[in-house]
């Protein structure tokens, strides 16, 4: 076994980039998954002429400056500066809408997976296919621009996910990781393809509407984990590195979205497997043994990085206003003259909301910054609402605040548990929601009713998971299906700890729950009135 620093030397490492919403995060790894170094960039959404959307000339900015902390740091640890790896794999927020023309020259505003501007074409094209188009879709976007007379469509040449067009402009492939792929468009997973028949009366009913369009020469092509997605270019080298230490020509594995990274990252990739990613927006992805019995509007049908059908229960609206409620604590610290960073706040707070009512006595929050799809709303306004006699204290309120952002998925949850009765044996929770141990752990596993295990790699995430599809590019395949690479040497040594629901804990969030139901009519209530 080589040292990290030989390692680095000679390459024999894996990269992965990750997009997230609030931060872009690279992670070296070896090829057995071990993390050896990362760096990272903070970026925030837009909200401009009614689209939430990113320049994607920051999102090139970002690249540099999240690789630059990440090479400082491996100069820092080991004394030496990479100039290769085995692989690399760029990640980012599945969904949302990048159109490129025919000489690659941007048509119109990044439109992000916060955006639900896309009812009228995700209806018609769910009722078009008999499956459901949920309003973040690529196809839901662009279907939407044409029926909204937008005159870019008739340029579109490409359209890509965020990580398909930062794999494209660092390799010249446009190709895309099946998992990202089926946040565009349906895939037929028996094929690993883009649904045919689909994709054929999306063909016919553009052609009616006057635009004909050949869907699937436009989207990228699809590719599966351990797939060859193209080797890094002289540019792409120079936009990730401007020192101009790293080399082109190293293999890239396909693009993939969080989802997918998400999956890698918790070892859930395998049928009867789930994970819960929370964040900025939070999701359930459940491993299915069997295709659902209908049709739910609430309910993706998205795939693991390999293929296999995987159902998604996915709110747009994460921690978002958690996150600035912690921010007006720290406010409050720094006016009382009380130094307190970040990171304590976060885990004092967390760790006293185990404190609160079972049922958060009768405080009730919705972060929806966004709209929401699980719940039909379309757009948002962050709500704090209690009774009269609510138990209003810190603890409830932490409480409140961290139970709301699993409000919306566990709606989700519980088509595919209780209506449709699917078999889940674990649950891996990820994400910076889990950074402070045993709270959010406790809460998913009540909301779900499930055992929920964290392992201690949680915090990493995605960046985590797209640098593992990278190693298994560059090293891992001999060990067989990304399964087995994922069981017999990433994960054949970390322990996660699985909590088991509590019984008292189960049946407050289920009062939490039907009070969460009921007052969605104060959601939309105040969407009309607060305007202004």
């Amino acid at each position: 076994m080589m040292d990290a620093k030989q390692m680095i030397i000679q390459g024999r490492t894996a990269l992965g980039i990750e997009f997230g919403s609030t931060r872009i995060k690279g992670v070296l790894v070896d090829y057995d998954g071990n993390v050896l170094a990362s760096g990272s960039h903070e970026w925030e959404n837009s909200f401009i002429d009614g689209v939430w959307t990113y320049d994607l000339a920051d999102a090139e900015a970002g690249l540099r400056s999240c690789y630059s902390s990440l090479r400082a740091e491996t100069e820092t640890k080991y004394g030496v500066t990479p100039e290769t790896f085995g692989a690399i794999g760029v990640s980012a927020m599945m969904h949302g809408y990048i159109a490129l023309d025919k000489n690659d020259r941007q048509l119109a505003r990044f439109q992000t997976w916060r955006n639900t501007n896309t009812t009228e074409a995700a209806d018609e094209l769910t009722e078009l296919f008999g499956f459901n188009i949920p309003l973040r879709w690529s196809a839901a976007h662009l279907y939407q621009r044409l029926l909204d007379g937008e005159e870019h469509v008739r340029e579109v040449a490409s359209v890509f996910t965020l990580a398909a067009y930062m794999h494209y402009r660092l390799t010249g492939c446009k190709v895309i990781g099946v998992g990202d792929a089926s946040g565009m468009f349906p895939i037929d997973s028996d094929k690993i393809d883009y649904d045919a028949k689909m994709a054929d009366e999306f063909d016919r009913l553009t052609a009616e509407k006057g635009c004909p369009m050949k869907i699937r020469d436009i989207l990228p092509a699809v590719l599966t984990a351990g797939d060859d997605a193209g080797t890094l270019t002289e540019e792409g080298a120079r936009m990730i590195d401007e020192t101009g230490t790293l080399r082109a020509g190293i293999a890239m594995c396909p693009p993939e979205g969080d989802a997918g990274t998400g999956m890698t990252a918790t070892n859930s990739v395998a049928p009867r497997t789930g994970n819960l990613s929370a964040g900025t927006s939070t999701f359930a992805m459940v491993v299915l043994e069997k295709q659902l019995s209908k049709v739910y509007r609430e309910i993706d049908m998205v795939t693991t990085p390999t293929g296999f059908p995987c159902a998604m229960s996915h709110a747009n609206n994460g921690t978002t206003d958690l996150n600035a409620w912690v921010g007006i604590f720290g406010e409050f610290c720094r006016l009382m003259g009380i130094e307190a960073d970040m990171g304590t706040l976060f885990s004092k707070l967390y760790t006293h909301s185990l404190t609160g009512d079972a049922d958060c006595g009768g405080v009730m929050a919705y972060g929806y910054y966004s709209g929401e799809n699980i719940t039909f709303i379309n757009e948002g306004r962050p709500l704090l609402i209690r009774t009269p006699d609510s138990r209003f204290n810190l603890a409830n309120f932490m409480k409140a605040n961290l139970y709301t952002s699993l409000g919306a998925v566990r709606m989700g949850m519980d088509i595919l548990l209780k209506d449709e009765n699917v078999p889940l044996d674990r649950i891996m929770g990820h994400g910076g929601l889990f950074k402070t141990p045993g709270v959010m752990q406790r809460y998913l596993a009540a909301a779900v009713n499930t055992p929920v295990a964290v392992m201690e790699t949680a915090s990493e995430g995605g960046a985590w998971g797209i640098a593992l599809l990278a190693a298994y590019l560059a090293d891992g395949k001999r060990d067989g299906k990304l399964e087995d690479y994922l069981d017999k040497r990433v994960f054949k040594d970390l322990v996660g700890a699985a909590v088991e629901p509590d019984p008292q804990e189960v049946e407050g969030y289920e009062t939490f729950t039907q009070r969460y139901i009921a007052a969605l009519e104060v959601e939309k209530s105040a969407i009309d009135a607060v305007r202004w």
